[in-house]
Formats: C-alpha cells, sequence, structure tokens
C-alpha cells in the first residue's frame, strides 16, 4: 500500500464517520446512551470505545504509552463526539503527513495495552483502525434500527469510491 492508498484509507475512514454522526445526531440524548445490550451498551459507549481505539493507535505511533480506555462518559452527546473526533482526525492527518511516502511501510514498535512488546508494519496498523471503525458502525447502525432510528447512508467503501468519483 502507497502513500496515496492510506491517504484515501484515512479519508474513507472520516468520511464513513461522518455519515454515522449524522445519522446518529437525530437522537434524542436518552437514546443515545439508552443500554441496547450490544458490544459497549449504547450507541454512546461504542462511539467512545472507537475515538478511544483511535487514540490508542495514535499514541503508540506517536511514541507515547496510550491511555486506555476512558469512561464514555466523558462523551455528553453527539457534539462531544464530533469535537474529539475532530482532534482524533487533525492528529492521524498530521502523523500520517509527517510519515511521508516512506514512512508508511515502516514498521513501529509499541506495546500492546498488557505490555507486550509488538511491531508491525504502519499500514497494517492503519488499515486495522479503519476495518476496526467500520465494525463498530455497523454494530451503531443496528442500534439505530433498534431505536427506530434512522439508519445512515451507505458506509460501504464503494459508495465513498462511487460519491469521490461522481465529484471529479
Amino acid at each position: 500500500m502507497n502513500f496515496e492508498d492510506v491517504n484515501t484509507l484515512l479519508d474513507y475512514n472520516y468520511w464513513a464517520r461522518d455519515r454515522v454522526l449524522d445519522a446518529v445526531s437525530a437522537l434524542a440524548l436518552e437514546q443515545f446512551t439508552r443500554p441496547l445490550g450490544s458490544s459497549f451498551g449504547s450507541v454512546r459507549d461504542t462511539l467512545a470505545h472507537i475515538c478511544d481505539a483511535e487514540s490508542i493507535w495514535l499514541a503508540r505511533w506517536n511514541g507515547s504509552p496510550p491511555a486506555g480506555f476512558r469512561p464514555a462518559e466523558r462523551i455528553a452527546d453527539v457534539a462531544a463526539a464530533r469535537s474529539e473526533w475532530a482532534e482524533l482526525e487533525a492528529g492521524m492527518r498530521a502523523f500520517l503527513a509527517g510519515l511521508g511516502p516512506e514512512g508508511v511501510t515502516r514498521s513501529i514498535e509499541y506495546k500492546d495495552l498488557r505490555g507486550a512488546p509488538r511491531s508491525h508494519v504502519f499500514w497494517h496498523m492503519l488499515q486495522h483502525v479503519v476495518n476496526h471503525g467500520s465494525y463498530h458502525r455497523g454494530q451503531v447502525t443496528t442500534m439505530l434500527r433498534q431505536l427506530g432510528a434512522q439508519p445512515p447512508m451507505s458506509m460501504d467503501l464503494i459508495a465513498y469510491y462511487r460519491q469521490k468519483q461522481e465529484k471529479s
């Protein structure tokens, strides 16, 4: 995977994020936090988990110990989720820009959350981050349906490519 491919993958990740947040913004606060029995309980808790995972990987890439998973309650509403995720996006894009074209194939050493040493090629880790987010955005889609809310517009990668193609 080259630098352009990695940037496209990151663009897709935040395009899909925006689609899910647009759909979630229609929820009442009670619906946003209602326990639904999913992996992370509620829509809010699932969004907080996705943000935490991105934050953990970004910390690792920057050579810092990750903060780990924080209380989901820090995300009071969709505006707070948008704000936190926008900061993460800025950090991700800055890190990728700093890596440059040669850096995407570089191996990065880090410790997992249990303290075990690990090492992976950057683009493999970024691909994991995007795939992880896709999995949980799918869970949010199911929760929206359980709440009787409108699901997000398609977040499929091919839908992203189609929209990109239509704009060019």
